[in-house]
């Protein structure tokens, strides 16, 4: 028995879900997980639903089934089969803990994506990923060779297939034609004491001014640094007996718990860009205890 999931946005609509779930029922499928939210704001509306095909339709036939139905609403919809691996590539510069959490995730199954590449503009990383047998690729990146470094990240991108970039503390600004090219397939984090504290040392900054939360931000790249719709957050309370290196450490651990609940949610279709907004529904049945891994 094949799974699906159908994820669809479009303008807000009387008989939106009564043609979705008719149209299923009659493709002989059976809904087995369904989400929906109406913005009442921006009047769009957004769902997500899994279900089995239980007559055994194949994606293609589901697909050009769906198009007359999506049509009368002006839906902006997909349908993705479960269980087929996202095409990730990761980012990193020289701070290495998110890397490596995810790394660990995607090792022992709790992260299903296919990671085709890692790309850093320095080499500090090279061995780990390399003996993970994951392509590494070194871009150097300075004032005046921006332009042909993103060339080539863009060639990595497309010779490699990818579907998301996920930015594990990689410390480059990513030009506005990148970010628009890549709109909505690009992930960021970074700690959550911006704009307060700025520029470099931003915990050893907050533990001078006895910051007692602290916290990360992980969201998709817009041409607006790091204001792009957030995807996920969380916070950590610390103490005054804590040390600037205490910062650091917690704040790492923040970071990478954040943004492996972000790429998990990105990488499930629970995702859905509304403005500058985001509306992330909740983990499906059965997938909540990997996302909370670590």
């Amino acid at each position: 028995m094949s799974h699906y999931i159908l994820t669809v946005t479009s303008p807000t609509a009387r008989g939106i879900v009564a043609a979705i779930s008719g149209y299923l029922a009659n493709s002989g499928c059976n809904i087995t997980d369904s989400m929906q939210f109406d913005d009442t704001v921006t009047g769009r509306f957004f769902m997500r639903v899994s279900f089995n095909s239980e007559e055994g339709a194949d994606l293609q036939s589901l697909q050009k089934g769906f198009k007359p139905v999506a049509a009368p609403f002006h839906m902006d919809w997909a349908i993705h089969e479960d269980g087929t691996k996202m095409k990730v590539l990761l980012m990193v510069s020289r701070f290495g803990h998110c890397l490596n959490d995810l790394l660990y995730r995607w090792k022992i199954g709790a992260l299903p994506i296919d990671i085709v590449g890692v790309v850093s503009n320095h080499f500090d990383y090279q061995k780990v990923i390399v003996n993970h047998d994951i392509p590494f690729h070194h871009i150097k990146v300075t004032k005046e060779n921006k332009p042909q470094a993103e060339a080539r990240l863009m060639e990595v991108v497309e010779q490699s297939g990818a579907e998301l970039i996920v930015l594990a503390r990689y410390m480059q600004v990513l030009s506005d034609a990148v970010c628009k090219k890549m709109s909505g397939r690009i992930i960021n984090i970074h700690h959550s004491f911006l704009p307060s504290f700025k520029g470099a040392n931003p915990y050893k900054q907050a533990f001078e001014r006895g910051v007692k939360l602290i916290g990360a931000t992980a969201h998709y790249v817009t041409e607006d640094l790091d204001e792009g719709p957030i995807i996920e957050q969380d916070v950590a309370r610390i103490t005054h007996a804590q040390s600037a290196e205490d910062y650091v450490s917690i704040g790492r651990d923040v970071e990478s718990q954040v943004l492996a609940r972000a790429v998990h949610a990105h990488i499930h279709h629970r995702t859905f860009m509304n403005g500058n907004k985001t509306i992330v529904f909740p983990p499906s049945p059965g997938s909540y205890a990997s996302e909370r891994m670590g």
